[in-house]
């Protein structure tokens, strides 16, 4: 810091931190602590006494130790003994009780205040707090007492020289339409900043009479816009923002903000309240476009005569782009799509920012925050209904997901859908969740429109310092019902009577600035009119380009494009393998890898000339030749570092001093960035979060790890609502990979199955991929297909958990570097011409069919794998079907009960391809509500029975 960052904006702010410096150096930042040390500024120059504390400065630079004493002069003779000194007066008890009173009324205002603040724009009277009441207090702070208490005694930021001249002002700042919670907040730097940010009223500033005529005019469009759209498309539901207004003008002077700390762009999440007002005012979405939409609920023409076609949602899921220009520069402001589940998008906000925020040509994906910033807008009633806001909070200082800091905006309604607050939390604000992530929380009454910018300004400047979420509880109401084909008198009539008498937050600051001399009430009208006169014009404009046309084209329903059907070379040169395959072994001189663990990794060395490649050999040799052919990866998931069956080792801990070394990170050759971080353990979150990144990064192979496959089910949420129908519903392609650790092996239900049906149920249009290797080989062209296919899809892999270290399914050097995926196998050793039975399986199952005693017994059977089960294979079924010239029956076999697994979603694909005369039958687990047996003796039996059933047994 220069003296040149000291201006007329923050030299009070400075002023106060060098007061602060003066008392204890070590309490202010070590950037101004320079400042002050190094003499040069003004306002250290000017500051009394200063002079002789920077004489005795000691080299410390801390002003705890004095510099070196001059010479002493000759000590005086000896003076007459004195007269004892008379005793110390008594202390006034009464002063220093009321001075002791005086710091727990500060304290109380600063913890209870907003018990007293007045934040309802519809009137409710607060509740207020005994401790905010000063003839309470013991002594009783009478006005006169108060007149006694020296205002430096309190340590408070509002100017004053004495308790009864603060008092008003700590009443003002705390109590007013704006109030405070962060006395909660553990780490001390942080309250002692936002103490002296708020008391001092810095960000609270006057706005000019520029700015509020500019301030004016936006809430003016905003309220314009909002009738309009009921007037003209009575009964259709819009979702109006109205009696949140101003949340519009705080969307614009956040971006500005984050423009000026450096931010590129901002990406927004948020639900349907408000979000077309959002669209149209933040983002610049044109009139015509979204009117557009609603005309489309009208008639045909308005779709069909757009060349985009029609919408594969409704208008307020619907994301957008557009870009700010701001004093600093341009900022693209994305709304990111929303489903229905009002805080799904939370995460998938977090890792669209996080990607942008990440440089992914270095080696480790170097992370600067400054470059993106979100902004997640609530509901107060999903705010704490909705588990995945504690998810999203969670994620927030975490090293592989933080993002610098969100701006969480709470759209306070007072209401849910029809639930009043007292039915839908169990604490007094809907903001209370924060608290437990050390999250300071600004409230704000929404019809005070000054103080709302001043709650951005706030909070922008804590994130900008502390790199901190910041919530901000915009507290207003909801002027027509859950829509505007709601009523909601029905069960809430005094709420809904109230509202109805109450002039929206344009009329209070137009009348405002009436009074102000800023405008006159016929210049505040004709803002009005001519938002209406630009609607209007609009409207008319987009009826007449589609009236008269003749008949209407067929609305085209949203088409998913197909795959790409080029075939992607996969393989990887042998030579180019054995580099990467020692780099991925070496580690630093001096660095120790646990004992047991380096006997492991030794194999690795013989593996590519013994055919005895691994899982976890062929998973890293996939990701170090994408890494050299420039392609980025990030892979995270539940203990997904090391592996939940110990098989991966990214990360190596040095026994010794616990050093941590990625040695897939230091690839000579390496071009892009690698990064692996092991996820809280939560799904909803993660997998949003890594959803979001993937579309933010589409040339980024984006994976997450389950620790068991049926973890999934947490998660899914996300995959309904973004990760199979993102593409269709809002054109958002995604490579996203979820590897699902699945397979039956006694472990109980949970830890059984992945839940593969559920994948396929969803699957249609080419919408994911999925797939369930038995070789390490598959998973390795797998991998890199996934990466390099120009034809982005999320892909499910059904992982292995026995298989990742069954030799069986280890695979040679020349199937990495010779050969590519295949989506069915057929079986090496099946003699096809007496083969007159075919067993069609996929996954771990294939092994217990081929080892077992009763397989060598059974010539006449052939056991094929089906590796792909999305999207089918139907050419190479059939083609393995007429490669039988005897056969006569066909059976699927699975592990999971017929009612779970792949039967019931892939039967109709096997019997088109096979001839008519060759039935299908099915052989594994029947009908059950639970994926699989509690005893592990009754799995054995039944995995026996499923097998010899198989073989014809």
């Amino acid at each position: 810091m220069i003296e040149s960052d000291v201006d007329g904006l923050n030299a009070g702010y400075a002023r106060l931190l060098l007061e602060e410096y003066l008392e204890n150096p070590e309490a202010v930042p070590s950037e101004w602590r320079a400042l002050f040390e190094s003499g040069s500024s003004e306002l250290v120059a000017t500051h009394p006494g200063l002079a002789r504390l920077l004489e005795t400065l000691a080299a410390d630079g801390n002003g705890h130790v004095a510099a070196p004493a001059p010479p002493q002069p000759a000590p005086p003779p000896p003076a007459p003994a004195a007269a004892p000194a008379p005793a110390a007066a008594p202390p006034d008890e009464t002063l220093l009780g009321a001075v002791a009173a005086g710091m727990a009324l500060v304290k109380a205002h600063r913890t209870h205040g907003h018990l007293a603040a007045h934040l309802d724009p519809l009137g409710s009277e607060p509740p207020g707090d005994p401790a905010l009441e000063a003839e309470r207090l013991v002594p009783k702070l009478t006005p006169e007492l108060q007149a006694q208490v020296p205002a430096r005694l309190l340590r408070t930021y509002v100017p004053g020289e004495t308790l009864a001249e603060v008092l008003p002002k700590l009443r003002e700042t705390y109590c007013g339409t704006s109030a405070y919670e962060l006395e909660h907040i553990s780490d001390h730097e942080e309250r002692v900043w936002l103490r002296q940010a708020i008391e001092s009223g810095r960000y609270r500033t006057p706005l000019s009479a520029d700015e509020k005529r500019r301030l004016l005019a936006q809430l003016t469009e905003v309220e314009g816009f909002e009738r309009f759209l009921r007037r003209a498309f009575l009964g259709q539901k819009q979702f109006s923002i109205e009696g949140l207004d101003v949340m519009v003008p705080m969307l614009d002077e956040t971006i500005g903000l984050a423009a000026e700390a450096g931010a590129h762009e901002v990406v927004i999440g948020m639900a349907h309240r408000g979000r077309l007002s959002v669209l149209a005012h933040t983002l610049g979405r044109p009139y015509e476009t979204i009117l557009r939409e609603f005309e489309g609920e009208r008639t045909i023409d308005a779709v069909a005569a757009d060349p985009e076609g029609g919408t594969g949602d409704v208008k307020y899921h619907l994301g957008a782009a557009g870009v700010r220009s701001t004093p600093t520069g341009e900022v693209t402001v994305t709304l990111a799509a929303n489903p229905s589940h009002l805080e799904a998008v939370d995460p998938v906000v977090e890792g669209r920012t996080r990607a942008e925020q990440t440089d992914r040509g270095t080696r480790e994906g170097l992370h600067d925050p400054r470059v993106a910033m979100p902004i997640l807008i609530h509901g107060d009633a999903s705010f704490p209904g909705q588990g995945i806001v504690a998810e999203t909070l969670n994620l927030a200082n975490l090293a592989g997901y933080s993002t610098g800091g969100t701006l969480h905006l709470i759209a306070n309604n007072q209401i849910g859908f029809t639930t009043d607050p007292v039915e839908g939390r169990s604490t007094r604000y809907s903001s209370d969740l924060a608290k437990g992530f050390d999250v300071p929380i600004i409230h704000v009454n929404a019809d005070d429109a000054e103080a709302a910018i001043a709650a951005i300004r706030l909070a922008m400047a804590f994130r900008r310092r502390f790199s901190s979420d910041v919530v901000v509880d915009l507290v207003g109401y909801r002027r027509h019902g859950h829509n505007e084909q709601d009523e909601a008198a029905y069960t809430q009539p005094l709420m809904a009577e109230k509202i109805a008498r109450h002039p929206s937050v344009r009329q209070l600051f137009a009348e405002r600035l009436a009074e102000e001399g800023v405008l006159r009430a016929d210049e505040t009208e004709r803002l009005l009119q001519g938002v209406e006169t630009r609607l209007r014009a609009a409207h008319e404009s987009l009826r007449s380009s589609f009236g008269g046309q003749g008949s209407p084209s067929p609305v085209r329903e949203g088409h998913i494009p197909r795959s790409s059907g080029t075939e992607v070379v996969t393989a990887v040169a042998a030579d180019r393998l054995r580099a990467l395959n020692e780099e991925l072994l070496t580690v630093p001189e001096g660095f120790t890898v646990h004992p047991k663990l380096a006997k492991q990794l030794e194999r690795r060395v013989a593996a590519l000339d013994e055919g005895t490649i691994d899982w976890g050999q062929a998973e890293a040799l996939a990701f170090g030749s994408l890494l050299v052919e420039g392609i980025p990866i990030r892979l995270t998931g539940q203990d997904t570092e090391r592996g939940t069956f110990s098989h991966r080792h990214m990360a190596l801990h040095d026994a010794r001093t616990g050093e941590v070394y990625k040695p897939i990170q230091h690839l000579a050759e390496a071009s892009a960035s690698f990064e692996v971080h092991n996820s809280p353990l939560s799904e909803l979150a993660a997998v949003g979060f890594e959803y979001g990144y993937s579309i933010a990064a589409p040339e980024t192979l984006v994976l997450w790890e389950a620790q068991f496959g049926d973890f999934v089910n947490g998660a899914q949420i996300v995959v309904d609502q973004f990760l199979v129908s993102g593409l269709s519903k809002w054109r958002q392609t995604s490579r996203l990979t979820l590897l699902l650790p699945h397979g039956y092996e006694g472990n109980g239900p949970e830890h059984s199955s992945a839940r593969l049906e559920r994948f396929l149920q969803l699957a249609a249009q080419e919408n994911i991929r999925i797939a369930n290797c038995t070789t390490a080989a598959q998973l390795f062209h797998l991998l890199r297909r996934q990466a390099l296919d120009a034809s982005a899809r999320p892909l499910v892999v059904m992982t292995p958990k026995g298989l990742l270290r069954l030799r069986q399914a280890a695979s040679t050097l020349q199937e990495l570097s010779d050969e590519a995926f295949r989506p069915l196998l057929d079986d090496p050793e099946a003699q096809r011409e007496q083969v007159r039975r075919l067993v069609l399986c996929s996954g771990k199952i294939y092994y217990d069919i081929v080892g077992h005693e009763a397989r060598a017994e059974a010539s006449d059977v052939a056991v094929a794998r089906l590796e792909q089960l999305y999207p089918f294979p139907v050419a190479a079924a059939a083609e393995l079907a007429r490669s039988y010239p005897a056969l006569e029956e066909v059976v699927w076999a699975q592990e999971e009960p017929q009612n779970m697994g792949a039967w019931r979603a892939i039967r109709h694909r096997l019997e088109e391809a096979l001839p008519e005369t060759v039935p299908l039958d099915y052989v594994g687990r029947p009908w059950r509500a639970s994926p699989s047996e509690g005893y592990p003796t009754a799995h054995l039996r039944e995995q026996d029975r499923i097998v010899r059933e198989a073989l014809g047994g």
